[in-house]
């Protein structure tokens, strides 16, 4: 039986000075915790989740592997290592563990919109996906998404997974370069695409399924359904909609789209691209 798994989730000890992107007094600065979304996953049939890393900090990946230890229904971790650090290698040795499943460096805060073309990032990458982990790719606007096709021919093969459909700016109507750029990258076969993080990307308020449906469309027709992976992006799609929304969201697309890849996109490409193990327990 395939595990439907949310394949994008954020925990975090709340320190403004190590997660300067959350705005102090919004709803993600607070501490966020396994035990804060088990109910949320428990009342959308989720069997776990994969954590993802929120900060460029060797300590929160070691925390997260702690926490997964600790928490049979963390399927896998996403962690961060210093891509352009020449002792790469030696940094993925030390967070070894059944439990790390890939890698992410955020790309979006870096102020060159080339910075993933760097030949030492590109080394990280290839030795991280030379490693079997799978390299998450979180990039922002017209120009760093417009290198991601570049970078994915150096790269290589691999798992390489693209982050929040690549974050278009559906609040600002964002469409065209988005796009093309969807379809460039959608054209690397080994290239899968999270269908995570949307809600943010559109207004916060007045959002709707349908400011973002053929946003949704678009990755389908780019990607099809067995490269697509859910994630909800919590904590993070609080800023707009409560985690069931999310479920809610992707479910009625993929019953309307694709009604037969339900299972691959809410579980088992996940598990394929990050090479999970299976759960004993789950959340049961």
């Amino acid at each position: 039986m395939v595990k439907r798994i949310d394949a994008h989730q954020h925990f975090w000890r709340y320190r403004a000075a190590e997660y300067g992107w959350i705005q102090p007094g919004s709803v993600l600065a607070r501490d966020r915790l396994p035990v804060d979304v088990r109910p949320a996953l428990e009342a959308t049939a989720f069997d776990g989740c994969i954590a993802v890393q929120a900060c460029q900090s060797a300590a929160e990946t070691d925390w997260l592997l702690a926490l997964a230890d600790e928490t049979p229904w963390i399927m896998g971790v996403v962690g961060w290592v210093d891509l352009t650090a020449p002792d790469v290698a030696v940094q993925l040795d030390r967070h070894a563990s059944r439990s790390l499943v890939g890698i992410r460096h955020i790309a979006q805060d870096e102020p060159d919109p080339r910075y993933l073309l760097g030949e030492d990032v590109l080394h990280g990458v290839r030795t991280i996906l030379g490693r079997g982990l799978a390299y998450d790719i979180l990039v922002r606007g017209p120009a760093q998404l417009g290198c991601v096709p570049d970078m994915l021919a150096a790269a290589g093969p691999g798992a390489l997974v693209l982050d929040h459909g690549g974050k278009p700016d559906i609040a600002g109507g964002e469409w065209g370069p988005w796009a093309r750029t969807i379809a460039d990258i959608a054209a690397f076969p080994g290239v899968t695409c999270k269908l995570s993080g949307l809600v943010t990307e559109a207004d916060h308020v007045t959002w709707s399924p349908t400011d973002i449906a053929r946003y949704l469309d678009h990755l389908l027709a780019c990607f099809g359904p067995d490269r697509l992976i859910f994630g909800s992006d919590w904590p993070v799609c609080l800023l707009a909609a409560e985690h069931a929304a999310v479920v809610d969201l992707i479910e009625t697309f993929v019953a309307r789209a694709c009604p037969g890849h339900r299972d691959a996109i809410f579980g088992g490409t996940a598990a394929r691209v990050y090479r999970l193990s299976t759960i004993e327990d789950g959340l049961s």
